[in-house]
């Protein structure tokens, strides 16, 4: 892996351990999904998530906040697949406050954005958050972690061995529906 070089490192890439892999990635660069209208969602993604766009396509437009990933929205029209709350984009603010304020702005500017759905606010699995559905049945998760929970997770390692259970019964998230 010679092209992985230190600047590369320093600049937001994480140390891969992947010597035994048949891929040999240096970096998680995208992710995909679907809307409605590369219009109406690009005001939503800008506007209200601050996420910047560049329509690098047609049928496409590129969104990114941060780090080196970003994500492809394809205009497929009607063709949209409802998500799950599950498969969601979490994006990471400053402080619980700052979480409380942008759910009191989703909530008071559902129409204005066309969000279908803000659920509450909770603390749980080490994050203060809220999820909401977007105009295109698209989840995000609004979250305050104390400190970089990427690099965290990764830290810790493995807490489980991968002979456990997974207990799908216990997830309450697959009882939220969304509104598709």
């Amino acid at each position: 892996m010679a092209a992985l070089t230190r600047e590369k490192i320093q600049d937001g890439i994480a140390d891969t351990s992947n010597e035994k892999s048949v891929v040999k990635p240096y970096v998680m660069s995208h992710g995909t999904m679907e809307c409605y209208s590369l219009k109406e969602s690009r005001k939503f993604y800008e506007e209200f998530l601050g996420l910047e766009c560049v329509r690098h396509a047609k049928p496409a437009m590129v969104v990114r906040c941060g780090l080196k990933f970003h994500i492809v929205a394809v205009e497929v029209g009607a063709a949209v697949h409802p998500q799950n709350v599950l498969n969601h984009w979490g994006l990471d603010v400053g402080s619980k406050e700052e979480v409380d304020r942008v759910h009191r702005e989703a909530t008071r500017n559902k129409d204005k954005y066309k969000i279908r759905q803000v659920l509450p606010v909770v603390d749980q699995h080490g994050v203060y958050s809220f999820y909401m559905e977007d105009l295109d049945h698209n989840w995000w998760e609004v979250q305050y972690y104390p400190g970089f929970q990427n690099e965290d997770l990764f830290d810790f390692g493995d807490r489980f061995s991968m002979d456990d259970g997974a207990e799908v019964g216990e997830l309450k998230e697959l009882n939220i529906k969304t509104t598709a």
